[in-house]
């Protein structure tokens, strides 16, 4: 199971020197990849009342592709979005900045997308928010012939590609789509279209429960489930033997990969960050 960290974004601010830092500690404590969240803009809960959502207009975030780009000279780790919220962005668009990303890791990227919640940053790209479980689906096919093919013809959502393509390809062709899952129709869009899965749920019924929706998609779509990675996620809340225990339950439920959250534990610095994932890595065995 390859073992990764979640950029904590949110509590880094817009320091580069913070982010030049972390990608560097990380990757030199051993771990694999770092998996970034994204949100292009954030709701004023002020205009929005009542606001329940778990991110608003204060709450950093940098672009992830761009972030990459920096990155992607700085460090040899796997880079991942985790989710990128592919329905609300321009379908070419999407492809060339991921093809971008691919080729300056020379291959380490995994793009994650998903469907997102956040009515209020649909509207502000200008796209449908109540169509966007379809078009994404749509999406990922277009994208990966624009990867792979020197001149596509196609139209995903009113998106025209006539006769066109990107240059240069990516790397990897096609670069790896993984989907963010939170409900069964996203189950059956990972297993019917994913190279792997991002669960929402922990080890136990719940994800036993997804798995076999997505197991399912892929059977029927004529796949073989056990291709399908999938990547666990645990949150550090202060007991390192207790963050172990975790990783493991995701190694015992087959898990390819796993990612390391340290954000919402009441670290204050990159330093502090950067100190709990070194202790965990110390503790974490090997492989």
């Amino acid at each position: 199971m390859q073992i990764g960290v979640v950029f904590p974004q949110s509590e880094l601010g817009g320091d580069a020197g913070a982010v030049r830092h972390y990608g560097q500690a990380v990757e030199q404590q051993g771990y694999r990849h770092l998996l970034v969240y994204d949100h292009v803009v954030g709701a004023d809960p002020d205009v929005h009342a009542p606001w329940r959502g778990p991110y608003d207009v204060d709450t950093t975030f940098h672009e992830p592709f761009v972030l990459f780009g920096f990155l992607a000279g700085l460090t040899s780790l796997e880079l991942v979005t985790g989710v990128i919220i592919l329905p609300q962005r321009q379908t070419a668009l999407v492809a060339k900045q991921a093809a971008e990303v691919d080729l300056l890791t020379e291959g380490r990227f995994r793009l994650g997308i998903g469907v997102g919640w956040n009515q209020v940053e649909y509207d502000a790209l200008d796209q449908d928010f109540t169509t966007r479980g379809r078009r994404s689906g749509e999406q990922v096919e277009l994208m990966r012939r624009l990867w792979t093919e020197r001149s596509v013809d196609a139209t995903v959502d009113g998106e025209r590609v006539h006769g066109a393509g990107i240059a240069p390809l990516p790397v990897q062709r096609p670069i790896p789509v993984w989907f963010g899952c939170s409900s069964p129709p996203a189950y059956r869009r990972a297993g019917r279209l994913g190279d792997g899965w991002f669960p929402q749920v922990q080890p136990g019924p719940d994800l036993d429960a997804a798995r076999a929706v997505v197991d399912g998609a892929a059977r029927d779509a004529g796949r073989d489930p056990a291709a399908l990675g999938m990547e666990g996620r645990v949150s550090w809340r202060g007991d390192t033997d207790e963050t172990v225990a975790a990783v493991e339950q995701w190694r015992a439920a087959g898990a390819t990969h796993l990612s390391v959250n340290t954000m919402g534990a009441g670290l204050t610095s990159v330093d502090q960050h950067v100190a709990v994932l070194d202790e965990l890595a110390a503790a974490l065995p090997s492989g």
